[in-house]
């Protein structure tokens, strides 16, 4: 796989409640690909991960709010599950105005897990067919998602723009590569 030299990826997290090996996976593999990864948060400051959602894990630095963020900066947008992560991103107007201006600008958007929970209140999941963690399915559809499939990576490239999805961490090396892909394609 070629590099990722000059391309720049977003990951947005909520403070608290990420998934950590949904944010570090793609972090870090992105990065050693080449990418310019930045991780910005609700608030900026610290992010406090968990393992399952349930036993605090390690903090990550992020540099930036999102309020002060615009996709015109970045080539991709990476969004994290976990429930209490995922919960409190699909609240805030700037993580919503952040998938939108994404989707509008025609580039990638990945979410993995609960993420898809974001896409919803963004307003861009119509007409898609997506994966996410099981119980965020009945969700999707109730969105009116084209559809929901049990893969480890979905990606649907509908209206001008990249969307891919993934279920949980065990899909992790999928989603990573299919973002990393669909980045080389951009």
């Amino acid at each position: 796989m070629s590099t990722l030299n000059g391309k720049r990826v977003l990951i947005i997290t909520s403070n608290t409640g990420i998934e950590r090996d949904e944010l570090l996976s793609p972090l870090e593999a992105l990065q050693q690909m080449g990418a310019t990864v930045t991780h910005a948060t609700i608030k900026g400051g610290d992010a406090q991960t968990f393992v399952q959602d349930t036993e605090k894990d390690v903090s990550v630095k992020s540099v930036f709010a999102l309020a002060k963020l615009s996709a015109t900066d970045y080539d991709a947008l990476v969004v994290p599950g976990g429930t209490v992560n995922a919960d409190t991103l699909r609240q805030d107007k700037d993580a919503q105005r952040l998938v939108k201006e994404f989707a509008d600008a025609g580039k990638v958007v990945a979410a993995i897990c609960h993420g898809p929970w974001l896409l919803i209140d963004a307003g861009v999941i119509e007409g898609k067919t997506l994966t996410s963690y099981p119980s965020v399915r009945i969700d999707l559809v109730n969105a009116k998602a084209a559809g929901w499939v049990d893969a480890q990576v979905k990606q649907c490239g509908a209206n001008g723009w990249t969307l891919i999805t993934s279920r949980t961490p065990k899909d992790l090396p999928a989603f990573n590569n299919a973002i990393a892909e669909a980045l080389q394609g951009a």
